[in-house]
């Protein structure tokens, strides 16, 4: 039988860490490490440290598996993780053990409930970006020059300026002017002089 590895979050610092860390000094852990951030920061040192300390055959004990991370792809990850350790989880409240059968069950149910959830998210994506080039509405991220502000300058480089003070009057890269040129004209634009 391995250690017991204690590990407790709280959002902010207004919340209180007291009934996490009751519950888990009355399951006897030997050390306890904790965050005060959101479940979705994915830089939570103490969660870190935690993982670090498992050692074969240890457990990673939690009041919570919300505490571990916000969505169940963290939580999956986390649990990955702690098993590539020849590690396992307790959640105090949710009465799941990843060193019992059972337990383990759960995991995997977890696990492809969270694949299933990433699929639907990316069918969705794609037919809607399928919806939107049929609607002949734009897909990506927002174009970052206008078409007049296109306009104002191509004429300027018609004028003489050079492609890095346009870009630099503009606010963009010089690679982002040159494709905001060719939308708008077609692939008959000379941009070998971008810098």
């Amino acid at each position: 039988m391995g250690r017991l590895v204690g590990y407790m979050r709280v959002s902010t610092s207004e919340q209180d860490l007291a009934l996490q860390k009751h519950d888990l000094e009355k399951m006897s852990v030997d050390a306890i490490f904790h965050d005060v951030t959101s479940g979705a920061n994915p830089k939570r040192p103490g969660l870190r440290d935690a993982l670090n300390a498992l050692q074969q055959g240890d457990t990673l004990v939690v009041w919570r598996l919300d505490r571990l991370g916000r969505s169940m792809r963290q939580l999956i990850d986390t649990v990955e993780e702690i098993q590539k350790q020849g590690a396992h989880l307790k959640s105090v409240n949710e009465a799941i053990d990843t060193g019992t059968a059972t337990g383990r069950m759960l995991l995997h149910v977890l696990g492809a409930l969270a694949e299933f959830e990433r699929e639907t998210i990316r069918e969705r994506v794609t037919a809607g970006m399928a919806a939107a080039k049929r609607d002949g509405r734009h897909v990506g991220h927002p174009q970052s020059m206008r078409p007049d502000t296109v306009a104002v300058a191509r004429g300027m480089l018609d004028e003489g300026k050079s492609w890095q003070e346009v870009s630099r009057i503009f606010n963009v890269s010089p690679s982002t002017l040159s494709r905001a040129l060719r939308r708008q004209t077609g692939p008959a634009i000379q941009t070998q002089n971008v810098g």
